[in-house]
């Protein structure tokens, strides 16, 4: 069996387009690992750690949240064990929440020595569907066909990068950031959760806006790699600290909320 891990539903389309074979499985990882807490308590589980961040950032507690690809991963693992002809592969493009996902598997799946793949796309041409050659920065950029070629590209984790590597996870749970940004590479950095708040406010003015308008001028314009959940997250959490004024219905998705910079009072 060969076990095809990606980040994002967007991501495994062309994965379960091109991959059909009876002994491939695509398990497509739904938690956004470069930002929210990752260090647990002692009796907590790692699930549960990360479905209470993004219950926080649904807001609606009549849509409840529950992460899962721990148990998932869990699973995998277990049958590797079981089948030791079986592999995973890792689709991982030069993205934060690919490269946080990488290091999260690699403690669980590296012990499966020789038997973990990655394919890494950075800085690789593909073609697109008009033929023409590009440089895609996520898994969900490759065409189907060109999935079968990339395929080729797929090698083991060797020992260094286990022992190199196997750290970073440890690193990153420890410094429990709000925010992990990509460095190129392998390479992550922790950041404070406020760390795209000036970016989000440079798209705000004095008059109200959809705050869905703000983060999608914020994430277009400055390239911001993570999700209008967590942007609007932070847009409620700085008008909660007076940096800026809402109005609306903050408990629903940003389409339902508008927000303004403070407007000073005049004699």
């Amino acid at each position: 069996m060969k076990y095809h891990f990606v980040v994002g539903d967007m991501a495994a389309v062309p994965l379960l387009e091109a991959l059909t074979q009876e002994d491939e499985e695509i398990i497509v990882l739904k938690d956004i690992l470069n930002v929210g807490p990752l260090k647990k308590e002692e009796e907590q589980r790692f699930s549960d750690l990360r479905s209470a961040f993004w219950q926080e950032l649904v807001t609606d507690a009549r849509t409840p949240v529950q992460v899962d690809d721990m148990e998932r991963l869990l699973e995998v693992s277990k049958k590797m064990y079981e089948d030791t002809e079986s592999v995973a592969w890792f689709w991982m493009a030069p993205l934060a929440a690919d490269v946080c996902a990488y290091h999260w598997l690699l403690p669980y799946l590296g012990k499966h020595s020789g038997r973990f793949y990655v394919v890494n796309i950075a800085g690789l041409p593909f073609l697109n569907e008009s033929g023409k050659l590009f440089f895609p920065q996520s898994i969900a950029q490759i065409c189907p066909k060109e999935i079968t070629k990339a395929t080729k590209l797929a090698r083991p984790v060797n020992n260094s990068e286990l022992e190199v590597d196997g750290y970073e996870w440890k690193k990153l749970q420890q410094e429990n950031a709000g925010i992990r940004i990509h460095g190129g590479g392998k390479k992550l950095s922790s950041q404070d959760e406020t760390y795209y708040d000036a970016q989000l406010l440079n798209h705000c003015t004095a008059q109200f806006q959809k705050a869905a308008k703000v983060i999608a001028q914020a994430m277009s314009k400055q390239a911001i790699p993570t999700g209008d959940l967590y942007l609007a997250w932070r847009l409620r959490q700085m008008a909660a600290a007076g940096k800026l004024e809402l109005q609306g219905d903050p408990t629903r998705s940003a389409k339902d909320f508008e927000v303004r910079l403070p407007q000073t009072e005049t004699a």
